[in-house]
């Protein structure tokens, strides 16, 4: 895959008439090189997954608004803008502002749902995105079990349907000098509003995430901002964190950061 997809960088790379600015690099989605286009600092991605197409529409449907501006796609190459701004989220919440990053994680969240619902690009219904947390429910002791009831629950529930970024953390909203805070890396969902919050909650970091008392305050200040019912926000944390945890478990990876953020939620919501 490596060479295929460096074969197809130097073909994107004369097709779009780019200048290389940095070394390319790989990640788990695929190859990525800084580039000048048209004079103006750009990055390449080669992605190397289906699912990655479905990102990239969906990036194009957002036409910038709160999203990275695409400049050029033709699958699988996306040349789009790079953000280049010196502000982190990650290193906000690290440094004592850690409500301002929650804050803004929010607003952001805000602006890519107001996007007019036409022309839909290819998405996934959320009920579908949540299917293996039901499927690993009998399998994987009580306290999946109970978070796989209250995801059921929030699903027949739901009266709402937006289109979802679907992975809004510290790392995927970037800081770009032109056009402000902007998202990359969608999954691309259909559904409640209130599921593209509770990532927040788990993130930046297992340290951050599991600090004593922190779920408590973050999910006042994401649920003031976001205007959302704070208990209906903790049931989604709970489903969120259960499925990451699923999702870690088949990733050879520990699953018990996410699990102890799931209990912590289910603790704050039977206060």
């Amino acid at each position: 895959m490596n060479v295929e997809a460096e074969k197809y960088l130097q073909h994107y790379t004369g097709l779009w008439q780019l200048v290389p600015d940095g070394d390319f690099f790989y990640t788990h989605s695929g190859l990525l090189q800084p580039v000048l286009f048209e004079g103006k600092k750009a990055i390449i991605k080669i992605s190397k997954r289906k699912q990655e197409d479905r990102a990239a529409k969906l990036m194009l449907w957002w036409q910038g608004n709160g999203a990275a501006k695409v400049l050029k796609y033709e699958d699988p190459a996306l040349l789009m803008e790079r953000a280049m701004g010196t502000l982190s989220l990650s290193d906000m919440a690290a440094n004592g502002a850690d409500d301002e990053a929650s804050i803004i994680l929010s607003q952001v969240a805000e602006k890519l749902h107001s996007h007019e619902m036409k022309n839909l690009p290819e998405l996934i219904p959320l009920s579908l995105w949540l299917k293996a947390l039901g499927s690993a429910a009998e399998a994987n002791g009580d306290l999946i079990k109970k978070c796989s009831g209250i995801s059921h629950e929030l699903l027949l529930a739901s009266t709402e349907s937006v289109v979802l970024h679907g992975d809004i953390h510290h790392k995927n909203i970037l800081h770009s000098q032109v056009h402000g805070w902007v998202a990359i890396d969608p999954k691309g969902l259909l559904g409640d509003r209130a599921f593209d919050y509770a990532n927040i909650f788990c993130n930046p970091d297992k340290q951050t995430a599991l600090t004593p008392g922190r779920l408590a305050r973050q999910i006042k200040i994401v649920s003031e901002v976001a205007a959302l019912d704070a208990g209906r926000l903790l049931k989604w944390v709970i489903t969120w964190a259960a499925c990451s945890a699923i999702w870690s478990m088949h990733d050879g990876q520990d699953p018990e950061p996410a699990l102890s953020i799931a209990g912590i939620a289910i603790k704050e919501l039977n206060k």
